[in-house]
């Protein structure tokens, strides 16, 4: 709630719900990314039915073309790839509550439009879910508070393939980005 007691204005920020870490496929598959689609999912369809912004914010590299990032990382998330396409029932919805926002770093903020259209629609409060937590998640997280959103991550809608670098990076976004708060009340907030 927000000072007045009128609830505070809240999108879901959805971070990577791709086929790289969630199909056995591909390179960034790990089997412990699928315990959070059934929370993800619950996040996502308590938003659509309530009218809560939803913004995918998903990685897409231009193919062919170079990237800084392939300096640490071999090339992946190409527009159009397999590894980038969403994992099915978590595609955006054109119904006018929901937005991709493509991403070529980690943090879903970082030369990308989204801290525009949040203030744009006056949104103060962002629950992050998605992967990986001590990576992605992490990133979108510091770039949120640094950019004066309340951030949002709830425990059981991110993890990581290193479970200790997940709950230290969760650690940290309570004890200096924002909030962990419990599933409810991340339910309830939307």
């Amino acid at each position: 709630m927000s000072t007045t007691g009128a609830p505070t204005p809240t999108a879901l920020v959805l971070v990577d719900v791709i086929a790289s870490f969630f199909e056995e496929r591909e390179a960034n598959y790990y089997p412990e990314a699928t315990a959070v689609l059934d929370p993800i999912a619950t996040l996502l369809d308590t938003a659509r039915e309530r009218g809560t912004l939803v913004v995918h914010a998903v990685e897409r590299h231009h193919p062919g073309l170079q990237d800084f990032e392939f300096r640490k990382l071999p090339r992946h998330h190409q527009a159009g790839a397999s590894d980038a396409a969403y994992v099915p029932g978590f595609e955006p919805r054109d119904t006018g509550r929901e937005v991709e926002v493509p991403k070529r770093r980690f943090s879903a903020f970082y030369a990308t439009e989204l801290d525009l259209l949040l203030r744009e629609q006056g949104i103060r409060r962002v629950v992050v879910a998605g992967v990986k937590t001590n990576v992605c998640i992490r990133a979108t997280a510091t770039d949120a508070m640094a950019g004066g959103f309340d951030v949002w991550v709830p425990r059981e809608t991110t993890n990581s393939n290193r479970p200790h670098l997940a709950e230290a990076s969760l650690e940290d976004i309570e004890r200096y980005i924002g909030r962990v708060p419990s599933f409810e009340e991340a339910v309830a907030t939307l």
